[in-house]
């Protein structure tokens, strides 16, 4: 029974997030000068492949077994999923004979996209069962600690580097974001995407500027709505 639910859920969120992110990998190549953050990788990733179905798929299947090798391990899709199996895996399907040409077909990519993205997620949140359980116990042992290392302490470590490679306004901004997100969730990473984002703004357009206002308002928001729903002003209303 419940491995019933989370295969209806994982073909509802692979069919939604693959539909999305094929379709929005067609429309990268009609509006080339306006793009999301990540989007410059995977469009020269694709464009590197040349539309050649054999090259999409063999690039995406690269990326699709270390990431099921990922999901066994530690229980966690990695962003290659979204970022590169999907995407190209779509394109592969679209430009078969070359009859079609992915870059121009956004209804078709998103339709393929949702099928291969359904298909991706069943497998890899039921893969786990595949592996015997001892093994699973012994894997998850090792990796978990592992993955929760990464996420805590490189990662964040690697963008506040980066946050302080980018200026004195940038890092000062990470440093200060990462403290207060380490007290509310235990983790510093979001701030430190937050510090570079406000950081950045106020490096290049200066703290009177709009962008910046609106930018440190959303930013104070998320963060207060984070601080409550984790119960910390229960924390901080303790202390008196």
């Amino acid at each position: 029974m419940i491995e019933f639910e989370i295969i209806i859920k994982a073909i509802i969120v692979g069919a939604l997030s693959g539909g999305a992110i094929a379709a929005g990998a067609a429309r990268m190549f009609r509006a080339p000068e306006i793009q999301g953050m990540g989007a410059f990788r995977t469009l020269g990733e694709m464009n590197a492949c040349n539309g050649d179905s054999v090259s999409h798929f063999s690039f995406g299947l690269g990326f699709f077994i270390t990431s099921a090798a990922s999901a066994i391990g530690t229980g966690a899709l990695t962003q290659d999923i979204l970022h590169r199996v999907i995407p190209n895996w779509t394109a592969a399907v679209i430009n078969l004979n070359k009859k079609k040409d992915y870059t121009k077909t956004i209804s078709s990519n998103l339709i393929v996209g949702a099928i291969i993205g359904a298909s991706v997620f069943v497998f890899l949140t039921t893969a786990s069962g595949l592996v015997p359980k001892n093994i699973a116990e012994v894997a998850g042992n090792i990796l978990a600690p592992a993955s929760t290392n990464m996420i805590n302490i490189v990662m964040p470590l690697i963008f506040l580097w980066a946050a302080l490679d980018a200026g004195q306004t940038v890092g000062a901004y990470a440093l200060v974001l990462a403290g207060v997100m380490q007290m509310i969730s235990g983790n510093s990473l979001p701030g430190i995407i937050f510090g570079i984002l406000a950081g950045t703004l106020a490096q290049e357009k200066g703290t009177k500027d709009k962008s910046f206002r609106l930018m440190l308002a959303v930013i104070v928001i998320m963060i207060c709505m984070i601080a409550y729903f984790r119960g910390f002003h229960k924390t901080i209303l303790g202390l008196f």
